[in-house]
């Protein structure tokens, strides 16, 4: 009966310490987005902003890793998914060979 409360004890200062711990990372959130459009062959991935920030922007993924912030709404940045996604599937086909596929993300 000893060894039963001692384990529940010390599970529950494990979930504790974790709740604690995963509370205080950081989000990283735009705190402005791009006023000119970018060529969508220059993007690679993209994901949307975390919910805990003030701006509604997606973030754009160069082939280079180099992150963007792009307003959500603007035509143009639909269009960037659009390509990316489809660019996405493209390579998958070709198993992620080609120049084209250079900095695409493995689904």
């Amino acid at each position: 009966m000893a060894d039963t409360k001692m384990l529940f004890c010390f599970f529950a200062i494990i979930i504790c310490c974790c709740s604690v711990a995963m509370a205080q990372i950081p989000v990283d959130c735009c705190l402005s987005v791009m006023n000119q459009t970018l060529d969508k062959k220059l993007v690679a991935d993209y994901y949307p902003q975390a919910k805990g920030c003030t701006l509604d922007a997606t973030i754009l993924v160069t082939r280079k890793g180099r992150k963007l912030c792009a307003p959500h709404d603007e035509l143009w940045v639909q269009d960037v998914k659009k390509h990316v996604d489809h660019l996405k599937k493209l390579c998958k086909k070709q198993g992620y060979k080609g120049r084209r596929c250079f900095g695409v993300k493995h689904q």
